[in-house]
């Protein structure tokens, strides 16, 4: 059986502002760019990228045993200029900080997220190009 993802967004205050609200989970408020209270759509899609690819490489990194001292993920979008200003390109930057932590290792978890887990990744990649590279931080 396939599984779901479920949110019901309802308006509040002047109608370009949305409760969203999860089967499962806090919700949160989503706005438009103008005067934002929360994160507009357009970013709720980057960082569901960032969040996915991020979870990934951060799981298959622990079961290769290897030890991140911190981790963020840093994701940036360029948008075509005309409507409906679909996006063209999306870089996602993996900063890892720690010692000793196999280049090798992290490649591979990138490629597993990007191919095989991520399924953001997955629903993008066919018409949006999407780049991912890493840092290493040292600790």
């Amino acid at each position: 059986m396939a599984t779901t993802a479920s949110v019901v967004l309802q308006t509040i205050e002047s109608g370009l502002v949305f409760d969203a609200r999860f089967a499962k989970g806090p919700g949160f408020v989503m706005d438009s760019d103008q005067d934002p209270k929360g994160p507009s759509p357009v970013e709720l899609l980057v960082a569901a990228l960032g969040g996915c690819a991020g979870m990934d490489v951060i799981g298959i990194l622990r079961k290769q045993r290897q030890v991140a001292l911190g981790y963020e993920v840093a994701v940036l979008g360029e948008r075509a200029a005309e409507h409906p200003r679909k996006f063209t390109r999306i870089e996602v930057v993996h900063r890892l900080r720690g010692r000793d932590l196999s280049r090798t290792c992290i490649e591979e978890a990138m490629r597993l997220s990007e191919t095989k887990y991520c399924s953001v990744h997955a629903t993008l990649a066919p018409t949006v190009e999407i780049v991912s590279r890493y840092e290493i931080i040292p600790a």
